[in-house]
């Protein structure tokens, strides 16, 4: 199914919203859907330590070579997955225990990513909430790259300019991302009262730059060392950053006070890659992010199948169910950036953006 948007004559946001997701949920219940699949996780996490283990392996037999750079790569990989556990963790999807999954969010994914979990619990939730929606929604507040034609317009000097290209400069600049993602959790650990357990994940996540950065200065020469640290660090956030994309940007936009039920909320917000297991993995399970967000704890496994109950009680509801290929979301991620930035000189005058609104 190609690309949809904002029905117009179609069922009205926000009617019978409860009963529609209670119905459904139900469906998924049915088919023990919700039943955790730990042994999965377990052989995922397994293959994944193997992994780093051979490119430790790997590296101290490199020595100084820039095949070093090869490795770099793998780790920034590595990592990504890592940061996808940790991600799922955080969700309560890998284990039955809270504790265990707030341990492996927290801690594990902490010290193997280095990325703090107090920052994207915080971050993340407040998407999960309000995915899309104007003034709740972290992921499309004012930043970098501006999704709504008024923070567009309000650019000025250097950043006016970059906002009429930024589709274009959007996926170049998710080389940086995970020197981003590094530099929020430092904010995180160094900033004001309100993160629970700073001092313990942040010793945690100082422990691991001080481990991962003293053995690569100290077995790499200087340039090599720093060439390695930029080529898993691009490789990191660049996989970070076009593993989200597809999910919400150049989806409707909600806009601030409009009422929206939680069942058109998560579906009307998000968009499912097609593309087979490749891309489940690639994504992280992301790829499923519909039934993502309408069942937050599912584990990966099982949303293959919470797709197909989703896209057939969609159709009998008659709400629409997005769905594309990987490639296409991410034409559509340019198309949307680039129309969002040209439009700054009018924000209200470009009739495409204006179809992406939930007034």
């Amino acid at each position: 199914m190609a690309d949809t948007y904002i029905p117009t004559g179609r069922r009205t946001p926000g009617t019978g919203g409860t009963s529609s997701y209670t119905a459904l949920l139900a469906r998924v219940k049915d088919e023990d859907l919700l039943a955790r699949r730990t042994g999965w996780y377990w052989g995922l996490i397994g293959v994944l330590a193997a992994v780093l283990v051979v490119a430790g392996g790997t590296f101290a037999v490199l020595g100084g070579s820039w095949w070093q750079l090869i490795v770099a790569g793998v780790v920034g990989l590595v990592f990504t997955q890592f940061a996808f556990l940790s991600h799922e963790a955080a969700h309560r999807q890998v284990f039955a225990s809270h504790t265990w999954n707030d341990r492996a969010a927290r801690y594990a994914g902490t010290f193997l990513t280095g990325v703090s979990y107090a920052w994207w619990i915080n971050k993340h939730n407040r998407h999960h909430a309000n995915p899309n929606t104007v003034g709740k929604d972290p992921d499309i507040s004012f930043d970098a790259i501006s999704f709504r034609p008024e923070d567009a317009a309000s650019r000025t000097g250097f950043l006016r300019v970059l906002v009429r290209v930024q589709g274009y400069a959007f996926f170049p600049m998710l080389l940086v991302e995970g020197v981003n993602l590094h530099w929020q959790s430092i904010r995180t650990y160094t900033g004001g009262d309100g993160v629970k357990r700073r001092w313990a994940e942040g010793s945690v996540f100082l422990g691991r730059f001080v481990l991962y950065f003293g053995a690569v200065f100290w077995f790499l020469p200087l340039g090599v060392a720093f060439a390695f640290l930029g080529v898993q660090l691009g490789v990191f956030g660049f996989c970070m950053g076009i593993a989200f994309a597809p999910n919400h940007k150049g989806m409707p936009i909600i806009e601030a006070g409009r009422r929206v039920d939680f069942f058109s909320r998560q579906v009307l917000t998000s968009r499912d890659i097609t593309g087979g297991r490749w891309v489940e993995y690639f994504m992280g399970g992301l790829n499923h992010q519909v039934e993502h967000h309408l069942f937050p704890s599912m584990a990966r496994p099982n949303l293959r199948a919470a797709r197909e109950l989703v896209r057939q009680y969609c159709a009998e509801q008659d709400v629409p169910y997005t769905e594309t290929t990987l490639v296409h979301s991410y034409a559509i991620v340019v198309r949307y950036l680039n129309e969002v930035g040209l439009s700054a000189s009018d924000p209200f005058a470009c009739p495409m953006v204006e179809r992406f609104r939930v007034h």
